[in-house]
């Protein structure tokens, strides 16, 4: 059995790539693993090189970024080329099947109550919009 299920953070923007000939769409991006004992107090972690697919990759490429939390669910695999220097290099990575987006939209405005607007209705209540963070409208009641 090869399976992998990975929890991390994205080191950098995904890059999207096509191949040519056939157009396939693929992702790569290194995913930060925390690993699960500390060391002297020192969080660590695992740096894992995580390929994506198809449609996925594209999803992967357009929604995350550098920071976001996502789950990883794939195979580990190996291979091996000849670089330039005609040196032979090993790669191990996972291949991965399943993407799911632990966190969406901008971290540093999700984290924040500054961006809040609020205004109030002629009916007593006060409307909060939160700038597109949730796609409806709260409504505050101001009995007092």
């Amino acid at each position: 059995m090869n399976r992998v299920v990975l929890i991390g953070r994205l080191t950098k923007d995904p890059g999207l790539q096509f191949l040519p000939g056939n157009g396939t769409a693929v992702t790569k991006f290194t995913l930060a693993v925390d690993r699960r004992f500390k060391k002297e107090g020192q969080q660590e972690a695992d740096f894992v090189p995580i390929v994506v697919w198809n449609k996925q990759a594209e999803s992967a490429a357009n929604y995350l970024a550098k920071g976001r939390l996502v789950g990883i669910a794939g195979r580990i695999q190996t291979r091996n080329y000849e670089a330039k220097d005609g040196t032979r290099r090993y790669v191990t990575e996972v291949v991965a099947d399943e993407v799911q987006f632990l966190e969406w939209g901008d971290k540093a405005n999700s984290n924040s109550s500054q961006n809040t607007q609020q205004s109030n209705n002629s009916d007593g209540y006060t409307e909060i919009d939160d700038e597109g963070d949730i796609p409806f409208k709260i409504a505050v009641s101001q009995a007092a």
